[in-house]
């Protein structure tokens, strides 16, 4: 039964998908067509002025004029083959650069979501390897139309020799058909399997590269391979299943296309008894029956098609995951007050926030705090609208997030995680990045700011270092996390447990610079310890989804629940004050 767009998104986008990949390329995909149009035309020729230029010689008839004919036709042959593969090699990698640029931007327009559903190592076999299948696709379609013309002009001039000839290729026509249709429908099916189990492998390679040193330290690299290595079972049948319906199929083939070929012969045969047909015609007709049992070229062309197809519908699936819209409302000038109104986010069918009412006010310091799993990090996202929440909305200075603009957005807020990623060729550019004109004395000094100077310019070439170049431990990254976020500037900071690697000193230090930013500044902190939460104007001590107190931390210290949040089971003998001691 086949499926119709409207019962499948997937294959909705990945027909616009294919649409659009052909418009980025429409001019060479117009030139590919008439190029292999006019190869399968000299093609055509070619028999019927051998078949002359033989009537002629065994005539003893001057034939110099038609040999010429016949070197010109190879000689187009050969250049218009040459142009078609230069055409096709260049479609192609336009076609997948565009793929791979509009599905790299649809992904990360839609946040962790696309990740999250999907998994980081199928998303990347996806946009790689899928896009380069389904890349070729516009070309393809450009030389089917090349590749029905010689099956169907061969039977043309078949029926303009002799319409004995055509009738007798006719006959067995049907069988034909029926053979690349199933083709087209086995080789679809097949592919899409073997690109699934692709996907799995590259999503379990992903994580255990991600996680090699555990593995290592536990000594699980064969549990870890053979986990990895899961789905090559089915990965390997539909692999065999491919080649056996490719296989099938050339057998078919072989069986059907030499016993019409033998047909159109002998019938030219017994025609050129009965002197209805000279010897020169009996060649072309034998040559042309060949070329309409070209059976192999369209087997070829279909089979590519449907896994193109199986590929481009793989890409569909990311483009069903919605991309993040944008409005168009301006931000007003404003203190950077932050507010949270009856959010409630889901993650995996489970209610993560429920309800959740929060408000921070401008120029303040907030740290939100709780057990693991009760949401810190999701609202910390949905604060900055990394994340959309499914229920309520988000304010900054009185204007719900999605109602702002992109640029608007990003530069009111800023962030700092606990696994920074730094991207950029330097480590300066990493800490510049997002900035419209970043300059090295803003960078310098957010650096300082974030006590990553004095190790980064220990560096080979200091902030000109490539960050591939630049060895570092897990709290020095951090503090370029921080350096980031401090050049970013913004009227909220954001810091998703981005102090959780440093040492004690280093750790109250920075922590001193952050609290102590100036007026204008709206701070939101995930803390996990108590030294941190105790520097905070105020604390939100997330419980079971929802917001149990909001208060100063030496207020809330005073409960033993709260104080388990820490780890901590008794009240110290001295006051917990904003000092920040460590408990």
């Amino acid at each position: 039964m086949t499926t119709r767009a409207d019962d499948d998104p997937a294959a909705g986008h990945a027909r616009a998908l294919l649409r659009g990949a052909t418009r980025h390329s429409a001019a060479r995909c117009a030139a590919l067509c008439l190029v292999t149009t006019a190869a399968t035309g000299a093609g055509l020729l070619l028999p019927a002025a051998l078949g002359r230029t033989l009537d002629l010689l065994l005539a003893h008839a001057p034939a110099t004029r038609w040999v010429l004919y016949c070197a010109g036709l190879v000689l187009s042959m050969a250049l218009l083959d040459a142009a078609q593969t230069v055409l096709t090699g260049t479609v192609d990698a336009r076609a997948t650069a565009w793929l791979r640029r509009r599905l790299t931007g649809h992904v990360l327009g839609t946040g962790p979501r696309a990740a999250d559903r999907f998994g980081s190592g199928d998303l990347v076999a996806r946009l790689v390897g899928n896009a380069a299948e389904a890349g070729t696709t516009p070309a393809a379609r450009a030389a089917l139309l090349a590749a029905l013309a010689g099956p169907v002009g061969a039977v043309v001039a078949l029926g303009l020799i002799d319409w004995w000839l055509a009738a007798v290729f006719l006959a067995g026509a049907p069988l034909l058909t029926l053979l690349l249709r199933a083709v087209a429908r086995d080789t679809a099916e097949s592919a899409a399997h073997y690109q699934r189990s692709q996907g799995r492998i590259a999503a379990a390679l992903a994580e255990a590269v991600e996680g090699i040193r555990t593995v290592r330290a536990a000594g699980t690299q064969d549990r870890e391979t053979a986990r990895v290595l899961r789905p090559l079972p089915e990965l390997s049948r539909a692999g065999h299943r491919m080649w056996r319906v490719q296989g099938r199929a050339a057998a078919r083939a072989v069986a059907v296309a030499p016993l019409l070929h033998l047909g159109v012969v002998a019938v030219a045969g017994v025609l050129l008894t009965r002197d209805r047909l000279s010897a020169g015609e009996v060649l072309a007709a034998s040559r042309y029956a060949v070329l309409a049992t070209g059976v192999g070229v369209l087997v070829g062309r279909l089979a590519g098609l449907a896994r193109a197809r199986a590929a481009a519908r793989r890409l569909g699936e990311v483009e069903t995951e919605p991309a993040t819209v944008f409005g168009t409302r301006r931000l007003p000038d404003g203190p950077g007050r932050l507010e949270l109104r009856g959010v409630t986010a889901r993650r995996g069918g489970r209610t993560v926030l429920d309800g959740v009412d929060l408000v921070v006010p401008g120029g303040t310091a907030l740290a939100v705090v709780g057990r693991s799993g009760t949401g810190k990090s999701l609202l910390a996202a949905l604060a900055g609208r990394l994340a959309d929440p499914d229920g309520g909305e988000v304010l900054l200075d009185g204007v719900p997030l999605r109602d702002l603009p992109h640029d608007d957005l990003r530069r009111a807020v800023g962030y700092a995680f606990a696994r920074p990623a730094l991207l950029g060729g330097t480590v300066g550019q990493a800490i510049g990045l997002g900035l419209a004109s970043p300059s090295p004395a803003g960078i310098r000094a957010a650096a300082r700011t974030a006590l990553a100077d004095d190790f980064v310019r220990r560096l080979p070439d200091g902030y000109d270092t490539p960050v591939a170049d630049a060895p570092r431990s897990g709290g020095e990254s951090q503090r370029l996390g921080l350096a980031r976020a401090f050049a970013h500037g913004g009227r909220v900071l954001i810091l998703d447990d981005a102090l959780s690697s440093l040492d004690t000193v280093t750790e109250r230090r920075i922590a001193d610079a952050l609290l102590g930013a100036g007026p204008g500044t709206t701070r939101l902190l995930v803390a996990h310890r108590s030294a941190t939460a105790a520097r905070a104007d105020a604390v939100a001590w997330l419980d079971g989804g929802r917001v149990r107190a909001v208060g100063p931390h030496e207020e809330l210290w005073r409960t033993a629940e709260y104080r388990a949040v820490f780890g901590e089971t008794e009240e110290p003998a001295h006051a917990e004050s904003g000092s920040g001691a460590e408990t």
